[in-house]
């Protein structure tokens, strides 16, 4: 009897360690999909589609079942586990323009400009500059002891995270808060087009400049798409890349292989 329930235990503990090496692996399984594109300035003012690249973007720390491009060319994103997936090569000064939605009330999201597309051991998100998509009930859900959040995180704020330093162009801590409350909820499209150049990062939303950061430390680097809890369509996703500018060695991220 003793010998039965030994060989029970050692089987669980076999089994339980099986399992967890699994949930590791799968959160850092190696795989690549292509969504949205690329060109230069030139082409886009030519009117030129020809010479437009695909973006390749590579996994850092979610699994390959959260991301799915569908029939429509949408990308969606389960939510689960939280993490990024960066794209394949760095941007410096940029125009993206991106179309997204969430699906659930109070969803959480992002995009990271100028990451460093590797995040600390023991954290879910890398570095860069944060360009939130938050659900508009996001401040109901997470209110505390009753008192709704600010309503400034769900209208696009943007920061400086991971040591990347920022100066806000409408301070909210170290945060900067849109000047407008533009962002729509649940199920309905919203639009950024986010002006990255020098270090100085523009952010319209649907139609209207609204918010921006300045000084950024770190001015060249990854894109990183987030995956936060829910899920979350993008569509339209698209990146026009201006000439370059003088940025060093210090202000650029290192590169992934």
């Amino acid at each position: 009897m003793k010998k039965l329930k030994k060989s029970i235990v050692l089987n669980v503990f076999v089994l339980f360690i099986i399992a967890t090496h699994s949930v590791c692996y799968a959160q850092h399984e190696a795989f690549e999909f292509e969504f949205g594109t690329s060109t230069t300035l030139e082409n886009s003012l030519s009117g030129s589609s020809e010479e437009d690249s695909k973006i390749k973007w590579i996994n850092v720390n979610t699994v390959k079942k959260g991301w799915t491009v569908n029939d429509e060319g949408v990308l969606v994103n389960l939510g689960h586990p939280i993490g990024v997936v960066r794209s394949e090569k760095q941007y410096e000064n940029f125009i993206l323009h991106v179309e997204w939605r969430h699906m659930e009330a109070g969803g959480n999201s992002g995009v990271f400009a100028w990451s460093n597309g590797n995040p600390e051991e023991g954290k879910e998100l890398p570095d860069g500059v944060e360009i939130q998509m938050l659900e508009l009930d996001w401040v109901n859900i997470n209110a505390k002891d009753g008192v709704q959040q600010p309503i400034a995180y769900v209208h696009g704020e943007v920061w400086g995270v991971g040591g990347v330093v920022t100066v806000p162009d409408n301070p909210r801590g170290e945060r900067s808060k849109s000047i407008e409350n533009r962002a729509l909820g649940k199920g309905i499209w919203n639009t950024y087009d986010v002006v990255c150049v020098d270090g100085v990062i523009k952010l319209s939303v649907n139609g209207k400049f609204v918010n921006g950061i300045s000084k950024s430390t770190q001015k060249k680097g990854y894109l990183c798409l987030e995956s936060e809890g829910a899920e979350i369509h993008f569509r339209n996703f698209k990146v026009i890349e201006l000439p370059p500018g003088v940025t060093s060695s210090e202000q650029t991220a290192p590169i992934l292989k």
